[in-house]
Formats: C-alpha cells, structure tokens, sequence
C-alpha cells in the first residue's frame, strides 16, 4: 500500500493560471482604459457615461477573478507527465520512457502569446499559460511537445533525471 502511495505522488508539479496570461490581461487592461476614457470624455462633454464607468469596473474585476481559474497542471511523475486543465475534459499523459530528446528554449520568439492547451499546429503540440521558456520534448515517433512554464530549470532538470537523458 505505501508503494502505491509513494508512486501516485507527483516529483513535480506547476499550476498556472488564466489571469496570468500577458496578452490577456494586456487586451482586458486596454478595454477597460478604453472605457474609462469615453467615461471620462463624456463626463466633460455634459453627457451620462455611467455605463461605460461600470463596463470598466466589471473588466477589472473579471481581470481579478482570472487570477484565480487554473488553466493548466503540469504533473510529473515516475513514468508519464500529466497536463490537465479547468477548460478540457481530457487528461493529456505524455510516457517519459517515450522521450528521446529534451530541451529548453524560449516558448516564443513574441513576447505576448495566447494561452492555448493541446494546439497542434506545424507538427507541433503545444501548452502554455504564461512564462518565457518552455521544455520541448521529442518522442521516439517524432512528435514534438513544447509545455510553457515558469520553472523551466526544475521541470528540465526533473525529465532529464527521469530518462537518464543528458547524464
């Protein structure tokens, strides 16, 4: 029973959450700005602007309330990495003894991207919340995996200790 315990414990874990995201709390801050300027603006023109003052107040706090709605879980455990996420009904398992190749490298050449969960596109699966680098993984089939995170250097360390990669 202790084995079973002890191998059901995660070596890693990471949560990240939507509000976090830099182009999306860029596009909310923006809007609500915009608001609070025709606020403003209509204000000193004699008209009643009340609305776009709440319109404002309401992005900011659903701004706030994101900081708070998970987005994904990175777990890694002794045979597989685990990728849930709030907005999926699917678990994502990815086998360790199936990496071949590990690397860490910047997520994005853009500074600002868009939170995504299990995007394929170009041949390449990709996670991400928030973070500048990413850990890519390559499987003996060929399938690139690139998983955003903030704690790159733990999460590389961590693979590359599991597949004996790299020592």
């Amino acid at each position: 029973m202790k084995n079973n315990e002890q191998q059901d414990q995660p070596l890693f874990e990471e949560k990240q959450y939507l509000g976090y995201n830099s182009l999306s709390m860029l596009r909310r801050l923006s809007l609500a700005l915009f608001c609070f300027g025709l606020y403003w603006w209509k204000i000193h023109n004699n008209r009643n602007g009340d609305l776009f003052f709440w319109l404002g107040i309401s992005i900011i706090v659903i701004s706030i309330v994101l900081l708070f709605v998970l987005h994904i879980k990175i777990r890694v455990y002794k045979n597989y990495i685990e990728l849930d996420g709030l907005w999926t009904t699917r678990r994502v398992k990815i086998d360790i003894g199936n990496i071949v190749k590990i690397e860490r490298k910047p997520y994005s050449k853009y500074h600002l991207n868009n939170a995504v969960f299990n995007l394929q596109l170009n041949g390449l699966i990709r996670f991400y919340t928030g973070g500048d680098e990413a850990i890519e993984l390559t499987s003996k089939e060929g399938t690139h995996t690139r998983i955003g995170t903030q704690k790159p250097l733990e999460l590389e360390k961590i693979l590359k200790e599991l597949t004996l990669i790299g020592q």
